[in-house]
Order: structure tokens, then sequence, then C-alpha cells
């Protein structure tokens, strides 16, 4: 797991330098950096959302997991939990903890690089991509926490559990190097921070949290798509 560990560490240094280079910004500066990571999210989300292979597989997995998800209240589950963190460890915090704590994490773990990282490292001992990963996600996370604050900090840990339980299990997931598993999983993914970049941008809040459990149906249903001739 050093890949993962190292990981967390640069997004743990990256946001806390965020948070503090935060504080000392006006409101102006704050606003256009918000938007500009908006606008990157959403160039970050349709670059992977083209890299779809079967697009019927995406539709219904998209369509299909914000169903599950909304009768679920994901987005809901992830608002209160970051907002427990808020009054434990940050009460004093005046941006969006929680727009903070959720868009990072997502955005930290929706990913071909997640998956590929992890198995890599879980099955090979090869963490150059998860290294890789490592110095975007600090500089990422720098920015992200200098307009949204310490919830970013938080994310760390996320990145920690959720990368840390792939690469043990990476034996499992290896089939999801395959195509045309990674190439729909990477297209959901890609929707998934797209709808992060408008809440961003402040154009809708689709509450992209209620859309993971496509992630998993993506999955299903290719191996569907597979079996038939």
């Amino acid at each position: 797991m050093i890949g993962t560990i190292v990981n967390t560490i640069t997004v743990l240094i990256g946001s806390t330098l965020g948070t503090i280079i935060g504080d000392r910004l006006p409101e102006r500066i704050h606003t256009k950096v918000m938007e500009g990571i908006g606008l990157v999210t959403i160039l970050i989300g349709i670059k992977m959302s083209l890299e779809v292979k079967y697009i019927l597989v995406v539709i219904g997995a998209i369509t299909t997991g914000a169903a599950i998800g909304e009768a679920i209240g994901i987005e809901a589950y992830l608002e209160r939990f970051a907002d427990r963190l808020k009054k434990r460890f940050a009460r004093e915090d005046k941006k969006d903890f929680v727009t903070g704590f959720v868009t990072s994490t997502l955005l930290f773990t929706v990913g071909p690089m997640t998956i590929l990282g992890c198995i890599q490292d879980g099955l090979y001992g090869n963490h150059e991509l998860l290294f890789a990963k490592s110095m975007l996600d600090g500089i990422s996370s720098l920015a992200l926490a200098s307009a949204m604050g310490i919830g970013v900090v938080f994310s760390a840990p996320a990145v920690l559990v959720i990368q840390g339980l792939l690469t043990e299990l990476s034996s499992v997931f290896i089939f999801l190097t395959k195509s045309p598993f990674l190439q729909d999983f990477t297209s959901v993914g890609g929707l998934i921070i797209i709808a992060l970049g408008l809440r961003l941008l402040r154009i809708r809040d689709l509450k992209p949290g209620n859309f993971l459990p496509a992630l998993v149906v993506v999955v299903f249903f290719d191996w569907i798509a597979i079996l038939i001739p």
C-alpha cells in the first residue's frame, strides 16, 4: 500500500497548505478559483466519459444507478457524515465544509488511475501510477482547499480507506483492467465528475453522490453485454 500511503500524504499536505493560503485570499479570488476548478472538473469529466465502449450500457448504468442512489439517499448520508465531521473538528470553518469534503473525495477516488494504480500496487508492487496520481491530487487538493476550506483535508482519510481496500482486494478487481469494463467504468465516472463540475459552477446541483451506484451497475451490465452474442 505504499502508493496509497503516499497519495494520502500528498492530499493531506496539499489540502493543508491550500487551507492556509485560502484564509489569506479575498472572497472574489475564492470565487474565481472555484469557477476555475469547476471548469477543469468538467473538462476532466468529459475526457473520461468519452472512453465509453458500450453507450447503451453507460446509459442504463447511469440511470439505474441514479435511481438506486436516490432511493437510498447516498448524497444525504454523505452530507450528514461531513456535517458531523464539521461539528467535531471544524466548527469555525466559514466555507462550505460539506461540499469540500464530498467533492474532493469523489474527485480523488472516482477514475481509472485509482482502479489501475491500486491493482498494480496490490498485485505487482508497482507504485508508479499511484505516485503520478499523488502529484496530481496534491496540486488539486491545494487548489480545492484554497477555495473550499478544511473539508478537503478530510478527504485524505477517505482516499486511504477506499484505495487501501482496492489495493488489498486487487486480485478480485483485476477484471476491471480489461475492456469493456475499464472503458465503461471510466465513462460513468466521467459523468459523475461532470455533475461535480456543474455543482461547483452553481449551474445545477445534480447530487453526484447519488450516482455512485452506477459504478457498480455498469460492471454488471457490461458482464451481461459480453454474454450476449
